[in-house]
């Protein structure tokens, strides 16, 4: 059996090696964000904004990524923005989804809500995934059945699950630089809510995978590696991420821009019969 093999088959080892790699491009964007090097923005194509931090931590985690495991491709969003990612095979198996700096936005503004987002697909769907918020000192994991955070300030790593519905309502996470308001009240008005969340990033399905929230609906575009590390997270804590039909999200390219569906982040199936 090859090493890569085996690391397939025991996805604790390898993602105790992701976190690792999590942190390290962390702190290469913390030397920006700090203001130890200067950012470099810029805008790409589409007017999105990218900074030399993203850059530099995709490029780090590819070739971390290529380390371990060179016969899996990597699609960053760095290098589909340039033209640059990788055709994967129509039967591919496994494939990396990588966003370095998920919340661009917030971090230029100086907010801590950014996050590196690492994910292993397997056959379209999200086998094991990190999230490492880097100003905040946290570091999400998930694979199988395992759900895990990690604080920095503690160096202590707890499991995390989903939590039941709270009888005083829903905490709903809404983003702090998106949404359609009107349609995310159409959508939760079927709901019992007792507040609202504000978060960036990818930590909007973290904190419902960690227990503190309970549902974020995405009536606007994202792409898929800005879903899919924090899916696999959310996955295994007992929550599920769907479309707004409730059909689970894939992974694979299935447009050319790698957009995702609108989608629901929840602690419990929001779309059952009496939910």
């Amino acid at each position: 059996m090859s090493s890569e093999s085996k690391l397939l088959q025991n996805p604790g080892a390898l993602c105790n090696i992701l976190k690792r790699i999590a942190i390290e491009a962390g702190d290469i964007t913390l030397k920006y964000f700090d203001g130890i090097e200067d950012m470099g923005v810029d805008s790409k194509d589409d007017d999105s904004p990218v900074t030399k931090a993203d850059r530099e931590a995709e490029l780090f985690i590819e070739g971390k990524l290529k380390e371990i495991l060179p016969e899996i491709p990597m699609v960053g969003e760095e290098c589909v923005s340039l033209g640059k990612a990788p055709e994967l095979a129509k039967d591919q198996k496994y494939f990396w989804l990588v966003d370095p700096l998920d919340g661009t936005k917030e971090f230029i503004r100086g907010g801590e809500d950014f996050t590196v987002n690492i994910a292993l697909i397997k056959d379209g769907q999200p086998f094991l995934g990190v999230v490492y918020a880097p100003a905040r000192g946290e570091l999400y994991a998930g694979y199988e059945d395992t759900a895990t955070r990690w604080l920095q300030d503690s160096d202590k790593e707890k499991p995390i699950s989903v939590r039941d519905y709270p009888k005083e309502g829903l905490t709903v996470v809404a983003s702090k630089s998106h949404g359609d308001a009107s349609r995310m009240e159409a959508f939760l008005e079927r709901f019992k809510l007792n507040k609202v969340a504000k978060y960036g990033s990818s930590l909007k399905i973290c904190v419902i995978a960690a227990g503190k929230a309970d549902i974020y609906p995405r009536l606007g575009p994202t792409c898929e590696w800005d879903t899919a590390a924090a899916h696999a997270v959310i996955r295994a804590a007992g929550g599920v991420l769907t479309d707004t039909e409730g059909v689970e999200l894939t992974y694979g390219g299935k447009n050319e821009k790698w957009l995702n569906p609108e989608f629901i982040a929840c602690s419990f199936d929001w779309n059952a019969e009496g939910a």
